[in-house]
């Protein structure tokens, strides 16, 4: 089957037929949004997860329905990005589950055009960062280190010292990492810092420099640094922009 005869394929199938094949996925959020973020459409894991009664209760919503204002802000800036043609793929993110607790999930992002080319909205997938690692690993070796990390990470340790907590090798841990969430511990470490410290910004006053090291960067050029490779902009500019 070539090129062309696969997108009459997909053209015939429908896109209702396919956006809920969606709720096929057991444990993944998915979302449309247009461009004034707007929720268009949603599976049922993200309606059970929002703990509406349907999708009716989602349509013509926005994340500041839903999602407490700092959370929602960051929501909605990323979208903004995604409407100016930027992709998110596997990027952490701070997120409430059902009973209202934060939870870190790993969230993709993408435009979605129309037949001309121009951009007229988002959508996105999310999975919640433990359970994901729970059921795919099976075992305690990627939750311990990263439970670990996530209660330790404004201190300084070392990837040796995490090793340790898993009772693993430093190779053995690094496997681990790549298998079950596609970065190394370190790309880990450093995006559950970033993520801290841009909630930070958000919801406190604090020095920028005092943010950086309350979030385990001792260097404060390396903070920012990291944080604008990261999100895109300086923390500065982001407290700024967020307010």
């Amino acid at each position: 089957m070539g090129d062309k005869e696969v997108s009459t394929f997909i053209q015939q199938m429908g896109g209702e037929q396919l956006i809920t094949m969606f709720d096929l996925l057991p444990g993944v959020l998915f979302w449309i949004k247009d461009k004034n973020h707007n929720f268009i459409h949603a599976n049922q894991a993200f309606i059970e997860h929002k703990r509406v009664k349907g999708l009716e209760k989602i349509v013509g919503k926005t994340d500041f329905d839903f999602s407490p204002p700092h959370l929602a802000k960051q929501f909605i800036r990323d979208d903004n990005k995604i409407l100016a043609g930027q992709t998110v793929t596997e990027r952490l993110e701070m997120n409430m589950t059902q009973t209202g607790d934060a939870a870190w999930y790993a969230t993709s992002k993408r435009p979605i055009s129309n037949n001309k080319g121009d951009i007229i909205g988002s959508y996105g997938i999310t999975r919640h960062l433990q359970k994901q690692t729970m059921a795919l690993s099976g075992v305690e070796a990627v939750k311990v280190p990263v439970d670990y990390i996530r209660e330790n990470y404004h201190q300084h340790f070392t990837i040796d010292d995490l090793a340790k907590v898993a009772h693993l090798s430093v190779s053995a841990l690094e496997r681990r990492f790549k298998k079950y969430l596609a970065k190394t511990p370190k790309q880990f470490i450093n995006e559950i810092r970033l993520e801290n410290a841009r909630r930070l910004l958000v919801e406190t006053c604090t020095p920028i420099s005092q943010v950086g090291d309350e979030t385990g960067f001792t260097d404060h050029s390396y903070f920012s640094k990291q944080f604008r490779l990261f999100f895109g902009e300086l923390p500065s500019d982001f407290r700024k922009n967020s307010r």
